[in-house]
């Protein structure tokens, strides 16, 4: 079944969540990921507001999870790390 990588992130140093952004774009897509939302308007009804929202799709959620385990990802989630303040999950589609 396909699943939903979903982020909301607060950036606090653009130049290394840069790096992050760089990185993490072709980990995603090596794992069959590919983004179905980056930034763009949004509209926070309920919880932390966050202001950059991300949804990539993949495969399935242990691709998706695979992914976020990867080396590569993780290469790319040092630089995100002091940079940003995140919440991330990942969730089967019904599809």
């Amino acid at each position: 079944m396909p699943a939903l990588w979903i982020a909301h992130v607060k950036v606090t140093d653009e130049e290394a969540y840069g790096r992050y952004a760089r990185l993490a774009g072709p980990a995603i897509a090596q794992h069959g990921g590919h983004f179905i939302a980056r930034g763009g308007r949004y509209v926070q009804l309920e919880g932390n507001d966050r202001p950059r929202n991300v949804v990539a799709k993949f495969p399935s959620l242990e691709a998706a999870e695979a992914c976020y385990r990867s080396p590569e990802y993780q290469e790319a989630l040092s630089h995100a790390r002091n940079a940003s303040e995140r919440d991330l999950l990942v969730v089967e589609t019904s599809e």
